[in-house]
């Protein structure tokens, strides 16, 4: 059998990278994603990389987006939308695969456009509590859509839905963690703005930094996005910091998908963005955290899934709008005094991930091949 996979960006690559570890060896694999993380930025994104290391096939697809305001990239992006189905027929027609799996984002668009003018099978995963933009444009070409929640439910035709649960990777799922400590006898303070990074996040810990190592340790993930230099300019300050306070922190620009169970598992607090990969993570683990979701995103897509793990009794939410260095700071000593009353909450949420969600979706993707046989 050959599986197509697309995943639009970082965060739907993480429960397509999840799905590939678990797939059975007479199934060979081809991963279609964008090469770099943004318009008119040359970082390498995380899929495209990940994928290199790992030796998992990976085709670059250059498409265009609707854009959510208008920049001097609008045009030119409008201008690829063409491109990238061009791309797209030519990679399936070449590929030939028994089956689609899109995991949402704007890259797959094109392909599953593509792939239903061929007469390829499609099956999508939802991540989110709703219907992320792309899933909702290509359902009614889709033979199956696999949800992650039941929230899901009302956003697709019943009769193509399967609950199948958010996929994580075999670094959560099959890890040991109970012997796993931090290296110093202090809290353990872990910021991650998602796979690209968070501007607006690295400036609020670059504002606050040097307070917080007098109390914790902090490991910062900071991204590489060449438009603000943020890990270049961290570093800077990272180099002028007391000698005990730089031994408290630890910055990288990306944190390998294979690490990042390692330092979810010892962090203590988490703060971070609130895509549902990164919910679905805290949740696994039962991590109190500050969740600042993105302000612009499509629906408050990131507030609802704040909103999600919040009502558990995990998370607080801070507006990014709202907030700054000072108040951070404030917020994070706030919850380390109250943090055992977080952690009573961590048996209740781990009860909603489902552990055998990337062999569920693989099974779904079989029967369709089986079906299309028929």
């Amino acid at each position: 059998m050959k599986l197509l996979i697309v995943a639009g960006g970082g965060g739907h690559f993480a429960p397509a990278l999840a799905v590939i570890e678990k797939l059975p060896k007479n199934i060979d694999v081809l991963v279609v994603g964008r090469k770099y993380v943004f318009e008119g930025d040359k970082s390498l994104s995380l899929e495209y990389q990940t994928a290199t290391n790992l030796g998992i096939p990976f085709k670059p697809l250059t498409t265009g987006r609707l854009q959510r305001k208008f920049t001097r990239y609008t045009i030119n992006s409008l201008l690829k939308i063409p491109v990238g189905l061009t791309q797209a027929t030519s990679i399936l027609a070449k590929y030939r695969p028994d089956v689609v799996l899109s995991f949402g984002g704007y890259v797959s668009v094109p392909i599953t456009l593509a792939a239903f003018i061929l007469r390829i099978p499609i099956v999508i995963h939802e991540q989110t509590l709703g219907a992320g933009v792309a899933n909702k444009l290509v359902a009614k070409f889709a033979k199956k859509i696999c949800i992650s929640w039941e929230q899901s439910l009302s956003f697709f035709p019943l009769a193509k839905v399967i609950l199948t649960g958010n996929p994580l990777r075999k670094e959560f799922i099959d890890g040991d963690f109970k012997t796993r400590k931090s290296r110093e006898n202090l809290p353990v303070l872990y910021v991650t703005g998602g796979s690209s990074g968070s501007h607006a996040i690295n400036v609020l810990i670059e504002g606050c930094i040097e307070k917080l190592l007098c109390k914790y340790s902090v490991i910062h993930q900071s991204g590489e996005t060449k438009k603000y230099n943020d890990f270049e300019r961290l570093t800077k300050l990272q180099d002028k910091l007391p000698e005990e306070l730089k031994k408290r922190y630890t910055l990288v620009k990306f944190i390998e998908p294979s690490k990042v169970a390692d330092f979810l598992s010892i962090a203590d607090l988490v703060i971070s963005r609130s895509g549902m990969n990164t919910v679905t993570e805290l949740l696994f683990f039962g991590k109190p955290s500050i969740l600042i979701p993105l302000p612009y995103g499509q629906h408050q897509e990131q507030l609802k899934n704040a909103l999600f793990i919040k009502k558990i009794g995990l998370s607080e939410i801070a507006e990014q709008n709202l907030l700054t260095p000072e108040k951070l700071l404030e917020l994070v000593d706030k919850m380390f005094v109250k943090i055992d009353s977080y952690k009573k909450n961590a048996k209740s949420a781990k009860q909603l991930i489902n552990r055998k969600a990337a062999q569920k979706i693989i099974e779904v993707v079989e029967n369709v091949k089986k079906q299309k046989k028929r």
